[in-house]
């Protein structure tokens, strides 16, 4: 999709029509810049950005907040138009997938005419736009999507093709190399696409695996399939916030922590997952991140995952914090459960559930709010980052 978040904006209020726009944290706050469409590009403006750094660069664009539930279901509807034609779906985000065509398209004429036509349905039934690559390969196909943007459509149908369409662009035409990549290829007098492939045995030799991967690229190899990928194969679940100032309360911490846990615990019940492994995340004000991770028995009781986070937490000792995040690993969908002597005597379902509605309560008490009964609406879209915004200025003195 072309801009998806910022294009959903414009399709749903025309007088942003024009206009410079950017879809992230606000220009006071801390936070990265989401997308923008192209207006604000011409600005320099792009993904990933600071927030700060984007309003210098376009200080009159219109900033404004990521609407995620609204952008989820029109993905929803999405990939529904997208299965139609695949055989197999491999979805890189919300926005953006692989799509294995060959059955129902039988060739390439038949995968042009599936392009175009899965263009004009999507600016038909959404109202908005996107670019189709057409090609050989995952990489090629990618490539092909980047080439005529936006609203584009591109095709690669051969490796010669491919290599004759990169050889002379810089190594990070391939997508396959980042930054650090570039930088390590630069400084060995390796600039150019053309240039890995003529030194290959150098690349693979300063890359190791990763460069022998990255010459075969850039020779136009690349037999990787479209693979499906399921909530179930995910190898993480997790969730993190970052304060608008930094926090070094640890009680409001601990209380952001099970939050955070209890929004992890619902998205690992939707997937069917369990998990035993434990990780806590922490971002600085000085920016030095760290994690701190315990495998458990069992990560599908919140208050294990909960307190677990809780003790790593304790055990960095008081510090002003920046963000901090909660995530379970170890992930499977086979249940381990141990049967505990406790449990013969008291159903653990209930012991677990009376645990967390004390938990809540104490929440309540220090910031007067009703969290045990809105806690689907505080998951919800970013609610969730309002209500830590409002528990950091409005927690209630610890009693002496």
């Amino acid at each position: 999709m072309d801009a998806f978040f910022a294009a959903v904006e414009l399709r749903d209020d025309p007088s942003l029509r024009g206009k410079p726009l950017i879809i992230g944290s606000l220009p006071h706050e801390r936070g990265v810049v989401a997308t923008c469409n192209y207006e604000a590009r011409k600005y320099g403006v792009h993904s990933a950005m600071n927030i700060k750094e984007a309003y210098r660069l376009c200080p009159r664009g219109v900033y404004r907040r990521p609407n995620m539930e609204k952008y989820r279901s029109i993905s929803r509807r999405l990939h529904e138009i997208w299965n139609e034609y695949a055989s197999a779906l491999e979805a890189v985000a919300f926005d953006e997938a692989y799509l294995d065509v060959k059955e129902k398209a039988g060739d390439f004429e038949g995968a042009r005419r599936i392009g175009h036509e899965i263009k004009q349905r999507i600016r038909d039934e959404l109202g908005l736009s996107c670019s189709v690559g057409v090609a050989y390969s995952k990489t090629a196909a990618k490539t092909a999507s980047e080439e005529k943007k936006p609203n584009g459509y591109f095709e690669i149908f051969t490796p010669e093709a491919f290599t004759a369409l990169l050889s002379d662009r810089d190594v990070r035409a391939l997508y396959t190399v980042g930054e650090k990549t570039a930088q390590k290829l630069n400084a060995a007098g390796i600039r150019t696409v053309r240039d890995i492939r003529n030194r290959r045995e150098d690349v693979a030799r300063m890359l190791g695996k990763q460069g022998a991967w990255i010459a075969d690229l850039a020779c136009g190899i690349d037999d990787r399939k479209v693979t499906p990928r399921r909530p179930q194969d995910a190898k993480s679940v997790g969730r993190e916030v970052t304060f608008q100032k930094d926090v070094a309360d640890t009680q409001l911490l601990k209380d952001v922590l099970l939050l955070l846990t209890l929004s992890v615990d619902r998205r690992r019940k939707r997937y069917g997952l369990h998990g035993r492994g434990v990780t806590l995340k922490v971002t600085f004000s000085d920016m030095r991140s760290i994690t701190r991770s315990q495998t458990v028995f069992s990560a599908d009781s919140p208050v294990t995952v909960y307190r677990t986070a809780a003790r790593q937490l304790d055990s960095l000792g008081p510090a002003p914090v920046r963000l901090v995040g909660v995530s379970i690993y170890h992930l499977s969908t086979e249940e381990e459960r141990q049967l505990r002597f406790e449990d013969i005597l008291e159903d653990p379902v209930q012991r677990r559930e009376a645990a967390i509605r004390e938990l809540l309560d104490g929440l309540a008490l220090r910031y007067g709010l009703d969290f045990a009964g809105h806690l689907e609406q505080i998951f919800q879209g970013d609610t969730l980052h309002k209500t830590v915004e409002y528990m950091r200025k409005h927690k209630k003195p610890d009693p002496v």
